[in-house]
């Protein structure tokens, strides 16, 4: 893949060869940002898991402290009494009839979905819409529950989902090139923790193998894993 000019000062700027402290490497990625647009900060890590068996699956949720920088947009699939509550919440959209919606290919423009118990058999309708796009509510993500109220204000104050995949690699959004360094220092401490926590208990050896922090456009920066 051809790189630019932009590209290639960003990458000289970083040692490529160095695992820096946390808080070095986001200051990097943060000096080195060159976009016009205020860039996502993400972070990479490889873990030493098998991901083809089912007790080595690492997944989970957190929220992190100073969000993600993003505005979501919540649909809650929910009627009723639940509905209103979804409604006083925030939520973007809300109600059953955005199944048929999404079920006939006019609409959708939401990042997050919310279910109540009730209405996933209505979900399950569209599942093979909503699953590849990392849409569909889950009860172990929080995003299938009674208490939509609690799910649409953590999803808006920046929770996320996390979840390997097949090659033992996580991804996540942890905040925008325009956080200061603290703000990303926080969100990564954060993010981390609740990877370490998710270990599966049958993950032998070396659990954090990698980790890498970059911007939407800019160069990888490598972070040390001591202590994960």
């Amino acid at each position: 893949m051809r790189r630019g000019k932009k590209f290639a000062a960003a990458a000289a700027s970083v040692d490529g060869s160095k695992l820096y402290a946390p808080a070095d490497a986001l200051n990097a990625i943060k000096s080195s940002a060159f976009a016009k647009f205020d860039e996502s900060v993400d972070v990479a890590v490889h873990l030493g898991v098998d991901p083809r068996h089912a007790d080595q699956i690492v997944r989970g949720t957190v929220v992190l402290p100073h969000g993600t920088g993003k505005t979501v947009r919540i649909l809650v699939i929910a009627q009723g009494d639940k509905a209103r509550e979804a409604e006083a919440a925030g939520a973007d959209f809300v109600g059953p009839e955005y199944v048929d919606k999404i079920k006939s290919g006019d609409w959708l423009e939401c990042d997050a979905v919310v279910a109540t118990p009730d209405m996933m058999s209505q979900v399950g309708k569209i599942g093979r819409i909503l699953g590849p796009r990392g849409l569909m509510p889950n009860p172990k993500s929080g995003t299938v529950t009674q208490d939509v109220a609690s799910a649409v204000k953590e999803i808006k104050a920046g929770k996320i989902e996390f979840r390997v995949d097949k090659t033992g690699n996580l991804h996540a959004p942890i905040g925008r090139a325009s956080f200061s360094q603290e703000q990303l220092a926080e969100n990564f401490g954060t993010f981390m923790d609740s990877v370490v926590r998710a270990k599966p208990a049958a993950a032998k050896g070396t659990y954090v193998k990698q980790v890498s922090v970059s911007t939407t456009m800019g160069p990888g920066v490598k972070v040390e894993t001591a202590g994960y």
